[in-house]
């Protein structure tokens, strides 16, 4: 994994080590050098006349040799994870792990562990299942392979950020505690606001539209909840959600454009580092300039006629069936990326803009990465009268919506947006099995700490 160079830190005003702290990623420039390491006591390896210890900072691992007797003595009284400051001279070594190490070291210990911790994080592999990798969290992401995951997470929304920013649009920060609910009052979590039913939000779906009037291209990357009893590997009831909204669009299209665009940008992003499991076929796959795509007719046909199991009529696409157009994706266009469009309408929101050409069907999207549903996305409806006829037609009064359609009344032009999860997105890219793996506490069912 690669870091950009930064300036050195200078240490603490009384710390018995001169000059300024450098990354352990950064030893191999200082070759012949005396430098200034801070991290954590990883690991150590206790020879008959010498120690090699291993610490841990943010950027990586270094190796240091320690022989002198009292400061070895100090060292091997010390448990995992000890906060140490380390001075000594870097050396190049064929034998040490990067080729390069540190000799006669002094060591300071600014914060002793109390015990050892609660897992090896030593080890290359976590061996603790993942219930107790999580109960233990704010030990158990220091590993480095987790602590990898969380730069892949960050390096994935920095590339949604900066694709979006270049094709001019805005963030925005929403409100998460809402009157009303935009997929029509399911799965939402409630709340007592001051006495007055209240929601978290499910998603700025209303707010990013409205802002859509505002600045044309909006986009936020924010905390959604979904009160879902869904216990699987794919799902979590708060997660990261990358959300955008555009305006003046010819049709769902124009928004799938865009969209190939962001996910290119998040691979790009992503591509400069180390995965934390490589995928079996591609750890980073190539986005073309236009994903293949089917209609959700045509995609139930063809699952039908392969597998024999008659899913024709079938208002949204299982697991199994995504996997299967996964796998068809990759077989007949060389793609790990598949839109599936034309969703039927009564499987989407109430804003959702029919197909012109049958409206029973949906000017919408769905990405599949993978095999996986990863994005959910459309054109939206944007006069007045037709938000009054589609709420109607669901039974929602509108009197709920008032602030939402005001915007309406007043004016907005043809507009689409999508959304997309990053833990799941996170994991598909990695191979991780998991979306929990993914997100730093995760909320589900059972999961409330830490």
């Amino acid at each position: 994994m690669s870091f950009p160079t930064v300036p050195p830190i200078p240490l603490r005003p009384g710390s018995r080590h001169a000059g300024s702290r450098i990354w352990t990623n950064d030893l191999v420039d200082h070759t012949g050098e005396r430098v200034t390491l801070s991290g954590w006591l990883h690991h150590r390896r206790s020879l008959k006349s010498v120690c090699f210890l291993i610490m841990r900072d943010a950027s990586g691992l270094a190796q240091i040799v320690v022989d002198d007797p009292a400061t070895r003595a100090e060292v091997e009284s010390l448990p995992h994870e000890s906060v140490l400051t380390v001075a000594g001279e870097v050396v190049a070594s064929a034998q040490a792990p990067g080729g390069i190490e540190m000799h006669w070291p002094t060591v300071e210990v600014l914060s002793r562990a109390l015990d050892e911790p609660p897992i090896e994080l030593f080890r290359p592999e976590l061996a603790a299942q993942l219930p107790t990798l999580l109960d233990t969290a704010a030990v158990s992401m220091r590993h480095p392979r987790r602590a990898a995951i969380q730069r892949l997470s960050a390096a994935v929304v920095e590339g949604f950020r900066a694709t979006l920013r270049a094709e001019r649009f805005v963030e925005i920060a929403t409100p998460k505690i809402i009157g009303t609910t935009p997929e029509g009052g399911a799965n939402v979590f409630e709340l007592d606001y001051f006495g007055k039913p209240a929601f978290l939000a499910q998603s700025p779906q209303l707010y990013k539209q409205v802002m859509v009037g505002v600045l044309e291209r909006v986009f936020e990357t924010a905390p959604a909840f979904r009160a879902e009893p869904h216990d699987t590997t794919r799902h979590l009831n708060q997660f990261t959600s990358l959300d955008a909204e555009m305006g003046f669009i010819d049709d769902h299209r124009t928004v799938m454009a865009m969209t190939t665009r962001a996910i290119a940008g998040m691979i790009e992003a992503a591509s400069s580092l180390d995965l934390v499991r490589r995928h079996p076929e591609s750890a980073i796959p190539e986005v073309p300039e236009a994903i293949p795509d089917i209609h959700f007719t045509e995609a139930l046909e063809a699952i039908s006629q392969a597998t024999g199991e008659d899913v024709r009529g079938e208002p949204d696409l299982a697991p199994a069936h995504e996997r299967w157009l996964g796998e068809w994706a990759r077989r007949e266009h060389g793609s790990e990326w598949l839109y599936v469009t034309g969703y039927p309408m009564a499987k989407r929101p109430f804003y959702t803009h029919p197909d012109p050409d049958g409206p029973a069907w949906s000017n919408s999207f769905d990405l599949l990465f993978r095999g996986l549903e990863i994005v959910t996305g459309g054109q939206r409806l944007h006069r007045y009268e037709d938000y009054i006829a589609a709420l109607a037609e669901r039974g929602i009064e509108p009197e709920g919506f008032a602030g939402y359609l005001l915007a309406f009344r007043h004016g907005m032009p043809p507009h689409g947006g999508f959304a997309l999860g990053l833990e799941r997105f996170v994991a598909q890219l990695a191979g991780i099995a998991n979306v929990r793996e993914t997100t730093l506490f995760p909320r589900d069912m059972q999961r409330l700490t830490p």
